[in-house]
C-alpha cells in the first residue's frame, strides 16, 4: 500500500452509494472538492490580487525612483561639465579684456599668464595668440607650434563668426587627446586676434569618473556625430562611434529605455552641454538598477508561495477532516440501519425456525408414538415378533424421528439465541453447532474442516447468539472463497491474561492489501457478482466489538485468509446510564 493510499480519507476510498434504501445522504467526494475549491478561491484570490497589485506598484515605484535618481545625476553632471568649460572660457575672455595685445604677444608675460591659469584652474596645457590671418604669432607651451597656420581649420572660421569656440576632443598635431578653447577679441582699430588654449582631458575625465553610478553604469561624452570623446568603462574606445541612437537636441536632460548590443535593457540618460559640441551620456543596466527590487521580489514571491502552500494545506486538512467526519457519521447511521435490518431478518428467521420446529415436532411426536406402539404390538405378537425385517424397519423409522427431533431442537436453540443473553458456554460446542448448518455444503464440495480446541479452554460467560453469528459469517465467507477440495482449519487456544483466540484459516482465493483495507466497510464485497451484499464482515466487526473482543485478518492473494478473534473470558462491564 502506497503512502497516498494510507493517508487517503475514508470517503475517497469507498464507492458512493446513490440508490437503494441504504444510500448515502451526500456525494462526499463532490462536497470535498467544492469545499476545497470555493474555500481556496475565497482565500487565495484576494491574497494573490493584493500581492500582484503591490508587486506592480512597488516595481513601478522603484523604477521611477531609479529613473529620477539617474536624471538627477545627469542634470548635476551636466551642470558640472558646463561649469568646467564656462570657467575656462570666462578666464580666457577676462584675459583678452584685461591684457593688451602687446602684452599677450610678449612670450614672457604670456608664460606667466599660463602659469597663473594652471594654478588657478588647472588643465591648461598652453596659450597661443593667433592673428586675423589664422597664424599663431605667439605660443607658450610644451609643443613647437610657433607660426602654425590655422586658417584652414573650421574652428578658426567659427571663432571669427561666433566669437568663441570649444572644440571636440581630438589628437591634432600633438597626437594626444585634448580639446581647444578659443576666444576672439576685437581691437579699437577694427582688427582682431584670437587667444587659444589647449586643455588636457585628465581633469575633464575626472568629472565623469567620480559620478556614483553603481553596477555596470557608465558616463562619457560624445559629440554631435556620436563619436566618443572621453574614456568609457564598458562601451567602445575613444573616437569610435557609439552604438546608441543620438538623441534630438533638447535643453533639458532626457532619459529613455533602450537595449545594448547584447539585447539587455538599459537606461540612457542624455543631455546637451550648452555652448559646446558635447552630449553627456549615462548608460545604466536596468537589471543592475533593479537588483534591490529583484531581491525584494524573490522574498515577496517566496512569502506568497509559502503562504499559499500553508493556506492550501490548512484548507485541505480542515475540509478533509470535516467531510470525513460527515461521512463517518453517515456510515454510522447506515451501520445502525444495517444492524436493525439484519437483526430483524435474524429475528424473522428465528421465528420462522421456531414455527417450523414446532410444526414438525407435533407430527414427529405422533409418528414416534405410533411407531413405538406398532413396535410394541409386533414385539408381543408371536406372528411378527420373529420377523426381524419388520422390527428393523420400525427401528429405522424411530431412528429417523429421533434425528429429526435433534434437528428441530437445534433450530429452536438457534431461534432462542436471537435475543441478547449471557450464559455459560463452551467455545467448542458453539463452533460445532455452527458447522452443523454447513455440513451438507462441506460434503457436497468436498471441503475438509478441522477443529482443534485446546483442552485447557474453560467455559465462560458470553452471548451464544452473537458468537454463532460471528462464526457463521466468517466460515460462510471462507466456504465462498474456497474451491472444491478446500481446507478449513479452526483452532482455539488461550491468550493470557483472561482471553482466548479463535483462528479460522482457509486456503481460498485470498485478498489484496487494498481489499483488506475495505473488508469492514458496509456494502463492500469481493463477491458482488455472485450475490455478496458486503454486510457480513461489517456486522461481524461490530459484534466482536460488543463482546469486548478484537478481530484481525491476514491474507495473501491466491493463498488464503486467516481471521483471528480474541475474546475475553469475562464479559465487559456495561457503563451505567
Amino acid at each position: 500500500m502506497t503512502i497516498i493510499d494510507r493517508i487517503k480519507p475514508d470517503f475517497l476510498r469507498s464507492r458512493n452509494i446513490t440508490t437503494g434504501p441504504f444510500r448515502q445522504m451526500f456525494n462526499y467526494s463532490r462536497i470535498w472538492q467544492w469545499a476545497m475549491l470555493l474555500t481556496s478561491l475565497v482565500t487565495l484570490v484576494p491574497l494573490v490580487l493584493i500581492t500582484a497589485i503591490d508587486y506592480n506598484v512597488t516595481q513601478q515605484s522603484i523604477e521611477s525612483e531609479n529613473l529620477l535618481r539617474t536624471l538627477r545625476v545627469g542634470s548635476n553632471a551636466k551642470r558640472t561639465i558646463s561649469s568646467f568649460l564656462s570657467e575656462r572660457l570666462a578666464a580666457l575672455t577676462f584675459v583678452v579684456r584685461d591684457k593688451s595685445h602687446e602684452e599677450l604677444n610678449d612670450p614672457a608675460k604670456l608664460a606667466v599668464l599660463l602659469d597663473n591659469l594652471r594654478e588657478s584652474y588647472g588643465g591648461f596645457v598652453d596659450l597661443g595668440v593667433i592673428n586675423s590671418d589664422g597664424v599663431q604669432t605667439t605660443y607658450v607651451g610644451p609643443y613647437s607650434l610657433q607660426g602654425k597656420d590655422y586658417s584652414d581649420q573650421d574652428w578658426c572660421t567659427e571663432v571669427q563668426d561666433k566669437g568663441f569656440h570649444i572644440s571636440d576632443v581630438f589628437l591634432g598635431f600633438r597626437k594626444v587627446p585634448h580639446l581647444v578653447i578659443a576666444v576672439k577679441h576685437t581691437l579699437p582699430d577694427g582688427s582682431c586676434y584670437i587667444l587659444r588654449t589647449a586643455l588636457d582631458t585628465v581633469r575633464f575625465n575626472e568629472l565623469l569618473t567620480t559620478l556614483e553610478l553603481g553596477g555596470r553604469g557608465d558616463a562619457f561624452l560624445v559629440n554631435r556625430e556620436g563619436v566618443i570623446q572621453t574614456p568609457t568603462r564598458y562601451q567602445k574606445d575613444i573616437f569610435e562611434n557609439i552604438s546608441y541612437t543620438i538623441p534630438e537636441f533638447s535643453e533639458n536632460t532626457e532619459i529613455r529605455e533602450d537595449k545594448n548590443e547584447q539585447g539587455e535593457p538599459v537606461i540612457v540618460c542624455s543631455s546637451y552641454i550648452p555652448d559646446s559640441p558635447y552630449i553627456l551620456m549615462i548608460i545604466k543596466h536596468k537589471n543592475d538598477m533593479m537588483q534591490s527590487w529583484h531581491q525584494t521580489r524573490l522574498k515577496l514571491i517566496l512569502f506568497l508561495a509559502v503562504s499559499i502552500s500553508v493556506i492550501i494545506l490548512v484548507i485541505f486538512a480542515f475540509s478533509t477532516y470535516l467531510v470525513n467526519n460527515m461521512y463517518l457519521a453517515d456510515e454510522r447511521r447506515l451501520m445502525i440501519l444495517h444492524e436493525m435490518e439484519y437483526s430483524n431478518k435474524l429475528a424473522s428467521i428465528g421465528r420462522l425456525a421456531a414455527g417450523v420446529a414446532h410444526e414438525i415436532n407435533n407430527p414427529l411426536a405422533i409418528i414416534n408414538e405410533k411407531a413405538g406402539l406398532i413396535k410394541d404390538l409386533f414385539t408381543y405378537t408371536d406372528t411378527y415378533a420373529a420377523d426381524t425385517r419388520i422390527v428393523g424397519l420400525i427401528d429405522s423409522v424411530l431412528s429417523s424421528v429421533e434425528r429429526c427431533g435433534i434437528i428441530t431442537k437445534r433450530l429452536l436453540g438457534f431461534a432462542r439465541h436471537m435475543e441478547v443473553t449471557l450464559e455459560s458456554i463452551s467455545i467448542g460446542t458453539v463452533i460445532n453447532e455452527v458447522l452443523t448448518f454447513l455440513n451438507k455444503e462441506a460434503e457436497y464440495r468436498n471441503i475438509s474442516v478441522k477443529v482443534d480446541v485446546a483442552p485447557n479452554i474453560p467455559e465462560f460467560q458470553c452471548d451464544r447468539g452473537k458468537l454463532q453469528q460471528i462464526f457463521l459469517n466468517i466460515v460462510n465467507n471462507a466456504f465462498s472463497a474456497m474451491d472444491v477440495g478446500g481446507k478449513l482449519t479452526i483452532t482455539v487456544h488461550p491468550d493470557p491474561p483472561d482471553h482466548i483466540v479463535v483462528t479460522i484459516t482457509d486456503n481460498g482465493c485470498g485478498m489484496t492489501e487494498e481489499e483488506l483495507g475495505k473488508i469492514y466497510e458496509p456494502f463492500y464485497s469481493t463477491k458482488t457478482k455472485t450475490g455478496g451484499t458486503g454486510l457480513g464482515l461489517s456486522i461481524t466487526y461490530g459484534l466482536v466489538q460488543e463482546l469486548g473482543g478484537k478481530i484481525k485478518v491476514t491474507s495473501t492473494k491466491g493463498e488464503g485468509t486467516t481471521f483471528s478473534i480474541q475474546l475475553p473470558l469475562h464479559p465487559p462491564q456495561k457503563a451505567e446510564k
